[in-house]
C-alpha cells in the first residue's frame, strides 16, 4: 500500500508542476519554459521517490541515487531556462503546435502536458525503484551505474556546449553544426540523455533483484520517445525545412542518434 501511496503521490505532484508549466507558457506565450517544469520537475519527483523509506533499502543507495537524478535535473534544467529565457522565439515544435492548433491551442496544450507528466512519472517511478533495492550496495553494479551516469551527463553537456558554441557564433546562421559531436551523431544529447537512464536499472539490479529489471522501462521508453516520436522526427522536420539540401546531405552522411564515424560524402 505504500508504494500505492506514493506512486500516485509523485503522479499528483507531477499533473501539479505541468499545470504549473501551462499557466506559464500561457502569460508568457513561449512554451519552451513547459520543458524546464518538466526537468525540474521530474528530478525532485525522483528525488522524493528514491528518499521515502518503503522497505530496508541502504540509505547510501538512496542517497546516491537522490543525488544522481537531482544533478542530472539541475545540469539540463538550468541549461534550457538558460536557453529560454535568452530567445525572443518559440520553441519550433510548439510553434507548429501553436499554427495547427489555432483556437483550440490552450485546450489541447493542457492535455499534452498531462501526458508529459506521466512521462514524467515513469522515470520518476524507475528512479523509486532503483533507490528501493532490498540488496547490500554491490560495488561492480553501483560503480557501473556511476560510471554510465558521469559519462552520460558528460556526454550531454559537452554537445550542449557544442551546440551554443555554434549558434553564438553569427557567421554560422543557416548553416548546419558538424562540431565535434554533431559531426558524429545528428542528436548526440538526445542519445546521451536516453543513456542517462541506463545507469538506473544499473544500480537497480544489485543481486539481481528481480524487481530491478522493472527499472529497464526508462532508457528503453526514452529510447523510443526521442528517436521515434517527440525528439528526432519533429526536429528533423523543422531542419529540413530550414536548411533545405544542407540538411538532407547531413543527415545522408551522419547517424540519427547513436555516435559512429561519418559516412564519405
Amino acid at each position: 500500500m505504500d508504494y500505492v501511496f506514493l506512486a500516485l503521490a509523485l503522479f499528483v505532484l507531477l499533473a501539479l508542476v505541468m499545470t504549473g508549466a501551462w499557466v506559464m507558457q500561457r502569460q508568457t506565450r513561449n512554451s519552451g519554459w513547459v520543458d524546464v517544469f518538466w526537468t525540474f520537475g521530474t528530478g525532485i519527483a525522483g528525488a522524493i521517490g528514491a528518499m521515502v523509506p518503503l522497505g530496508v533499502a541502504p540509505w547510501g543507495r538512496r542517497v546516491l541515487v537522490a543525488a544522481l537524478v537531482l544533478i542530472w535535473a539541475g545540469r539540463l534544467g538550468s541549461y534550457i531556462m538558460m536557453r529560454t529565457r535568452a530567445i525572443t522565439h518559440e520553441d519550433a515544435r510548439y510553434a507548429r503546435f501553436r499554427s495547427e492548433w489555432g483556437a483550440n491551442f490552450e485546450s489541447r496544450m493542457f492535455w499534452l502536458l498531462m501526458i508529459q507528466a506521466v512521462v514524467a512519472w515513469l522515470l520518476a517511478i524507475c528512479v523509486t525503484i532503483a533507490a528501493n533495492n532490498p540488496h547490500a550496495l554491490a560495488p561492480g553494479w553501483t560503480v557501473a551505474g556511476i560510471a554510465v551516469f558521469v559519462i552520460s551527463l558528460g556526454g550531454e553537456a559537452l554537445a550542449d556546449r557544442q551546440m551554443h558554441a555554434f549558434r553564438a557564433d553569427k557567421s554560422n546562421k543557416g548553416k548546419v553544426c558538424e562540431a565535434g559531436l554533431w559531426g558524429w551523431s545528428r542528436h548526440p544529447n538526445y542519445f546521451f540523455e536516453f543513456l542517462i537512464w541506463l545507469s538506473y536499472p544499473l544500480i537497480a539490479l544489485a543481486g539481481l533483484w528481480w524487481v530491478g529489471f522493472v527499472a529497464l522501462i526508462g532508457p528503453v521508453f526514452m529510447y523510443v520517445l526521442l528517436d521515434k516520436i517527440s525528439g528526432v522526427p519533429p526536429l528533423e522536420r523543422e531542419m529540413v525545412e530550414s536548411r533545405g539540401a544542407a540538411y538532407r546531405d547531413y543527415q545522408a552522411r551522419v547517424s540519427p542518434m547513436i555516435p559512429l564515424p561519418p559516412r564519405r560524402r
